[in-house]
């Protein structure tokens, strides 16, 4: 059994990676939390009064504006709590897209607050739309029919930790102490922290309801959504991945029907290299 802060009951879809995801994080999160909540699946889950899922206060945005919706909360307890804390709990669409701008301004400021995006890879409560947060080669409601997303996945944590910030890390809903260890640190940061946590969609990426830990605990082995951390100027590498579980993860999901063994190839080839790139972090903050 873990804490959470989530009431019994839901508005999410079976097999809902991102309410698995807040079941587990919010047990983390400060007694004097407060939740902003862009539009996104889980302004849907969060549920209307009476019936809301979350048991602490929430705030639902539009789409563009929750880290600055944030830092005005922020500032307002900041005049009565010394030991508040705001959390954004945002999708991959208001994060990758139509909110970073929103996001890199409040990182830029210094605002102490910790941004949780949970990622589905794509906008899955509007119609499984793309985003920039959706995998090369998969198969959305808005790449042409019959093809797939020529372009391959924004890589989101790396560009908030160019905005020099303390603390921010990878999760999935797989490895749970792994997820509430990184929460924990990303709440107790003095300045603003990030949380990346792959939050699978049973009915936008293809794959049984029953499959949804699996498909993340893959996505993590695999190497295709590397499962690391970055505090104080250093990366740590939490989960070395293992290359050869790639196809076992791709061919699990009806997005991806598209994949030939040329594709699978290429694939396979861009999650080693962006790998490498983080290994070679890992090694010089080791070295430093």
């Amino acid at each position: 059994m873990y804490e959470t802060k989530m009431n019994k009951g839901h508005l999410a879809c079976a097999g809902c990676g991102a309410t698995i995801a807040m079941g587990l994080a919010s047990g983390k999160f400060p007694e004097k939390s407060v939740v902003v909540i862009p539009a996104s699946c889980w302004s849907v889950i969060g549920g209307p009064l009476p019936y809301r899922t979350l048991n602490i206060p929430s705030v639902h945005t539009a789409f563009a504006c929750a880290p600055a919706v944030a830092t005005g909360i922020y500032y307002a307890l900041a005049k009565k709590y010394k030991d508040h804390r705001v959390i954004v709990w945002a999708g991959d669409g208001s994060s990758f897209d139509i909110g970073l701008q929103s996001l890199s301004g409040a990182l830029e400021r210094g605002i102490p607050f910790t941004y949780i995006c949970y990622d589905n890879e794509a906008y899955m409560n509007t119609g499984i739309q793309r985003s920039s947060a959706t995998p090369l080669y998969t198969i959305t409601t808005t790449t042409p029919e019959n093809a797939f997303k020529k372009e391959n996945k924004k890589n989101f944590l790396e560009i908030a930790i160019a905005h020099n910030i303390e603390y921010a890390a990878t999760a999935t809903i797989a490895f749970p102490d792994d997820l509430k260890k990184k929460v924990e640190k990303a709440v107790s940061t003095k300045g603003p922290s990030v949380i990346h946590i792959f939050s699978p969609c049973p009915t936008g990426q293809g794959f049984k309801e029953m499959e949804s830990v699996k498909i993340s605990r893959l996505a993590g082995i695999s190497g295709f959504f590397p499962i690391y951390e970055y505090e104080n100027e250093k990366y740590k590498i939490n989960i070395e991945p293992d290359f050869s579980r790639l196809k076992e993860y791709i061919t699990m999901q009806k997005r991806f029907a598209s994949i030939d063994d040329e594709s699978l190839k290429k694939i396979e080839k861009i999650v080693i290299q962006n790998f490498n790139r983080l290994k070679k972090k890992s090694l010089l903050s080791l070295n430093n």
